[in-house]
């Protein structure tokens, strides 16, 4: 799936939308941090999870103490 770049003014526009308070000097880091979100997320989309049990077979302090690294 690909997407055009998310530009100042339609970040702005998403946090209107939101119902966000966005101020003018905000919009061009917003919809860069908004790019590398989204670009870090298209690279987790990429990933072969295969064999890996869902979150919800993991039982937190089944685990053996190991000293061990």
């Amino acid at each position: 799936m690909s997407f055009a770049e998310l530009t100042p003014p339609e970040a702005a526009r998403w946090a209107a939308r939101a119902g966000l308070d966005l101020p003018a000097e905000r919009h061009a880091a917003v919809a860069a941090t908004a790019e590398h979100i989204r670009s870090v997320v298209a690279v987790l989309r990429e990933l072969d999870f295969g064999d890996t049990p869902p979150g919800a077979a993991y039982r937190a302090g089944g685990e053996n103490p190991d000293a061990a690294v």
